[in-house]
């Protein structure tokens, strides 16, 4: 039996290949979501599950937390509806209204305390920077300062490596590397607001039909709209 990773997996393409990833590795896997009030919240849980199911994954190491505070507190146009989900622009510049504030560092305290408890001396994330949305919670120094947090802050026996092995790629690069893998994309969901179809309008479906038409392939989960 290979070592214990704690794996956050959205149910989206990113934490799906990191996933493979770590699969691909002989690890075994211990999978971790979160419902935080997102539009999509009970497709991408629906994702997530599909996922575990075909890697095997038993059900107690499948943890899906409820960080509903994040909704309250809001501030994101993913779980406050007042605020309007723009459509698509793979060239704006700054922070777009979808970043979830510090949201990722919840996920990352969760997966810290979930590993400790099973004896798990790895934590892998689907962070991407180069070809991302610009969250400033998916860049790699953020990581890594996280990484140094939680070794700090957990028992001296245990020791924690975090693992982003997409933090580098483009969108192309994770969809290749899906594919060489086997992955099971077509059961990912990545859309910010259809649950039923994917608009193909939002900036994460944009980002995952170009990664996917520059690796020369096509995207098999349904659109509301024909592929650009």
């Amino acid at each position: 039996m290979g070592e214990l990773a704690v794996v956050s997996l959205s149910g989206g393409l990113d934490s799906c290949v990191a996933a493979a990833m770590a699969h691909h590795q002989g690890r075994e896997l211990a999978l971790l979501h979160a419902d935080y009030g997102q539009r999509t919240e009970a497709r991408e849980r629906q994702a997530f599950h599909a996922i575990a199911d075909h890697y095997g994954v038993p059900s107690h190491r499948r943890l899906v937390i409820a960080f509903d505070h994040l909704s309250r507190i809001g501030g994101s146009a993913l779980t406050d509806p007042t605020i309007p989900l723009p459509e698509g622009d793979l060239e704006r510049q700054g922070v777009p209204v979808s970043y979830v504030p510090f949201r990722n560092a919840h996920l990352l305290a969760t997966a810290v305390s979930w590993a400790e408890v099973l004896g798990a001396g790895h934590i892998v994330v689907g962070f991407v920077e180069e070809d991302s949305s610009g969250y400033p919670d998916c860049r790699e120094a953020f990581l890594k300062a996280f990484e140094v947090t939680a070794n700090l802050g957990t028992k001296p026996e245990t020791e924690l490596k975090l693992h982003a092995p997409l933090i580098h790629l483009t969108k192309a690069q994770i969809v290749a590397k899906g594919l060489e893998l086997g992955a099971p994309l077509h059961l990912t969901w990545s859309c910010y607001q259809g649950e039923t179809l994917a608009c193909g309008r939002c900036d994460s479906c944009l980002l995952r039909l170009r990664g996917f038409r520059q690796a020369g392939a096509r995207d098999p989960i349904p659109y509301l709209e024909s592929e650009p």
